[in-house]
């Protein structure tokens, strides 16, 4: 297997903690929570009214002609990833287009747009739909607009892996590199669904928090009073380079990631192995792709969504896969989850822990489940040295994506 080393050289991120990742990290380290109440008309009557939504409007960043031609998902991925290019300084550097790709993806794509133009077609017929409307919502979309905008040319490539989409458009931006296809890839993932229909549909499996009187603390990862997860909003997005493209130009060096494992249930449509077999092979697939000591992990961002099933079967992979020494955290009980830009914002979390030496807390962690048997930074951000560290992230489907990064 090739050693190619890849390094992150840029983030971007607009997410319900902040427009950017300097804002969303601040609110991170002080345990702020980004979920408040849904006050529209159309929430009125859910069983589910509370969500983490942006901080800031794609509106306040986007002229107004060009906003009226995305979906949100599309709109916010392209914001992050101008914060993502803007930060690496590659603008400048001479990287050849063909040398340059994309791989960003959607959980469920342009679903806003979908329902928004379906209301149109029913109350004012075919003629009042927009033309713009295919590009809208194409789960492509958001991966095509950066593509675009950045003039990427060495492919354009759009995972959608439910929960796990925005770690798994990672790890394929790392394979795109080994394989000596690009030298940089901007890799990541968006999600923007906060609306009657998801929420019901949520809300019906049972899956969703009701903790419509206490939005800030309804996100509770491995409490025992988790009811389940909050929906967010937001994209992040990194720039992925190769090692030594990046030191010929000088270029800032977040981290290194350093492995990836990507793995399937094949047990069901939406729960999770019962054992959690799919995760402990993706997690000891990622240490052994980055050939670093199961000992060096001494940090996990859990995937932890704050639903009753799901939160413990990963305690006990991560457990079976590393053993009971690292410090977990789990961002969601502050930003909600992004769905399909989850594991993008929570492995930027993952760089900026290790480039900073701190573990961002667990808020809401009140009573702690009694198998909760791994130390999680509960309130408080921790301080410690991170030579390594892990991000997982799990979808619908049984997929199972584990990152590894390390010190650059």
């Amino acid at each position: 297997m090739s050693r190619i080393d890849v390094v992150v050289t840029g983030i971007g991120a607009t997410t319900p903690l902040g427009g950017d990742v300097a804002s969303t990290w601040d609110a991170m380290l002080a345990g702020r929570s980004g979920v408040g109440a849904l006050t529209q008309e159309w929430a009125a009557q859910l069983p589910v009214r509370i969500a983490a939504k942006l901080a800031v409007d794609p509106s306040e960043l986007i002229d107004r002609v060009k906003l009226r031609r995305l979906d949100r998902s599309e709109a916010i991925a392209l914001i992050a990833a101008r914060q993502a290019w803007a930060d690496s300084a590659l603008a400048d550097s001479g990287l050849d287009p063909e040398r340059l790709a994309v791989s960003v993806g959607s959980g469920i794509g342009g679903a806003i747009t979908l329902l928004d133009q379906d209301d149109i077609l029913e109350a004012s017929g075919p003629r009042r739909v927009s033309p713009h409307t295919v590009p809208m919502l194409m789960p492509n979309g958001p991966a095509a607009w950066v593509g675009l905008e950045l003039g990427a040319k060495a492919g354009v490539h759009s995972v959608a892996s439910a929960c796990a989409t925005g770690a798994e458009a990672i790890s394929l931006g790392l394979d795109l590199i080994r394989a000596g296809r690009a030298d940089v890839v901007v890799a990541g993932g968006t999600e923007a669904v906060i609306h009657a229909l998801p929420i019901a549909g949520f809300a019906s499996m049972r899956a969703m928090s009701t903790r419509n009187d206490d939005p800030e603390r309804a996100s509770r990862p491995w409490d025992k009073g988790r009811d389940g997860f909050v929906l967010g909003e937001g994209a992040g997005v990194l720039i992925l380079e190769r090692a030594d493209h990046a030191a010929a130009r000088g270029a800032k060096v977040y981290a290194r990631l350093a492995g990836a494992g990507v793995t399937s249930d094949a047990y069901d449509i939406v729960q999770p192995h019962a054992e959690g077999e799919g995760a402990i092979r993706a997690i000891k697939k990622a240490i052994a792709d980055a050939d670093v000591a199961k000992t060096d992990i001494m940090h996990v961002n859990a995937h932890a969504t704050s639903t009753p099933v799901g939160d413990m079967l990963e305690i006990g992979a991560l457990r079976a896969a590393l053993g009971d020494h690292p410090v977990l955290t789990a961002t969601k009980s502050m930003t909600g989850h992004l769905l399909g830009a989850a594991g993008a914002l929570e492995s930027i979390a993952t760089i900026l822990a290790i480039r900073d030496s701190v573990v961002p807390p667990t808020i809401n962690l009140d009573d702690p489940d009694e198998n909760l048997d791994l130390e999680v930074a509960a309130h408080k951000a921790r301080h410690m040295e991170i030579p390594a560290a892990l991000n997982n992230a799990f979808g619908f489907g049984g997929h199972n994506v584990a990152l590894v990064f390390t010190r650059a």
